[in-house]
């Protein structure tokens, strides 16, 4: 007779234990451990992966590269993030929230892929067939290179897998999908570990491009066990307000290409469209009326760089802690900047609420971003204005200064391809190669230096 076991497994990081804790002691969630059940007779067939083709030792130098190693999607924005398309043999994770696109770029992609010749199969675990039509008919794809399967079994799609041989496989969703092999329900931990572990070994094996499709938890993280993020080769996140037509892919994991990679994309009615000017996108509703607190920084997101609006606004508060909210740059760093205002500048902010907000729904990290923070939340309390054509750039240091940054030719002729006319600088980055024509270049050291000479009029 079979003994059956059970398991209490985090649904979060995937920590086991064998009774039932009210919190995760790995990584604190509560109420996240559910209990799965398991047979001690149990073989993972699974398991019995077929060998690597390249599985017996070899020198480095004799391995060759096949020059078609990369497969292009047909969407420029796409293949940037990617690296410049997808590579044969590659597992490759979207995530996203509900409603986002993840779908919808993978349908199109796939769409695009078969176009070119490429046997594609798109195997939906959440959609029917018939969904799935109205939905590619929607968005115009439409090849004899592109196959359909709905099936929520991992063996089952894995045999579709093998009787069609198609070059590249799409996922939809790895929460979905369930294993004969793993007692508990899809979408937990053990099965979506095993889901993966299967599909990681089919490509390896075969060479198969195969692009999974992820749901995120509430935090905004890919759901599962944090070794799922490990085991592909890159790792693709959909940003953006749903509610809003434009979306953001960004790359935070790449093992074929460089990480932090951004792509734009607009979604309309037909399908995602790409953006090939972002900050065009971003600076679309600044007014050419001049207002306190608004200024405009430039940023690189990857190898790109991307003109944003910083709008701030403060105003006496009627708490007796005053409130510091932050979108789309690091909490922690605008508390930074606003102490450096308050200890360097003599601006007194213990009474007023700070709101600071990077227009468009970008989230930038990156420190060039902290001068233009600075100087709109400087004007925005004085009342006064920072010249609508100029542009900021500058990484604040807790003694007042203003450091060096990076890749400032490529932020200044970006800027100068919008039209602006001045651009606020450190210092230490003159001179500038390659300076534009159309564009006055004014280097500051200091942080009062730079309020000063920013200020319109």
């Amino acid at each position: 007779m079979v003994k059956v076991k059970s398991k209490w497994v985090c649904q979060q990081c995937g920590y086991e234990t064998s009774g039932y804790l009210g919190k995760c002691p790995d990584c604190s969630g509560w109420g996240t451990l559910t209990e799965e059940v398991t047979a001690k007779d149990n073989k993972a067939a699974s398991l019995k992966f077929d060998k690597f083709p390249d599985s017996t030792p070899q020198l480095l130098r004799d391995i060759s590269l096949d020059e078609n190693i990369r497969y292009k999607t047909g969407m420029a924005e796409l293949d940037n993030v990617l690296g410049g398309g997808f590579v044969k043999g590659s597992l490759v994770l979207i995530g996203g929230d509900p409603g986002i696109g993840k779908s919808t770029i993978t349908l199109q992609s796939s769409g695009n892929l078969a176009k070119t010749g490429l046997k594609t199969l798109y195997a939906s675990a959440e959609e029917s067939s018939s969904q799935i039509k109205m939905c590619s008919e929607r968005l115009g794809v439409d090849s004899e290179n592109l196959y359909l399967l709905t099936e929520t079994n991992i063996e089952e799609i894995k045999k579709g897998i093998e009787q069609i041989s198609p070059k590249v496989v799409i996922i939809d969703s790895i929460q979905a999908v369930y294993s004969m092999n793993v007692s508990s329900s899809p979408g937990s931990v053990s099965q979506v570990r095993e889901c993966c572990s299967i599909l990681m070994n089919l490509a390896k094996c075969s060479g198969i491009t195969i692009i999974l499709i992820s749901h995120v938890t509430k935090d905004g993280v890919i759901a599962g066990p944090k070794v799922l993020e490990h085991m592909v080769d890159t790792v693709l996140y959909f940003e953006g307000d749903r509610y809003k037509s434009y979306r953001i892919l960004r790359t935070m994991k790449n093992r074929f290409g460089s990480t932090n990679e951004l792509g734009i994309f607009n979604m309309e009615s037909t399908g995602l469209t790409e953006v090939t000017n972002p900050s065009e996108l971003f600076l679309s509703e600044r007014t050419d009326s001049i207002t306190s607190g608004s200024v405009v920084i430039a940023v690189n997101e990857g190898t790109r760089p991307i003109l944003v609006e910083i709008q701030a606004l403060v105003g006496t508060t009627s708490y007796p802690t005053p409130r510091r909210v932050a979108t789309g740059i690091g909490y922690n760093r605008v508390l930074q900047i606003l102490a450096v205002l308050e200890k360097r500048v003599g601006l007194n902010l213990s009474k007023q609420d700070v709101y600071v907000n990077a227009v468009g729904g970008i989230n930038t990290q990156e420190p060039s971003a902290d001068l233009g923070v600075a100087l709109a939340v400087a004007t925005c309390a004085r009342n006064v204005t920072v010249d609508p054509s100029t542009v900021i750039i500058g990484e604040i240091g807790l003694s007042g200064e203003i450091r060096r940054v990076s890749n400032l030719e490529q932020k200044i002729s970006e800027s100068e391809k919008l039209g602006f006319k001045k651009a606020i600088v450190p210092t230490s980055n003159l001179p500038v190669k390659n300076k534009p024509e159309n564009i006055e270049i004014i280097g500051v050291s200091r942080l009062i230096e730079a309020i000063s000479k920013s200020i319109s009029g």
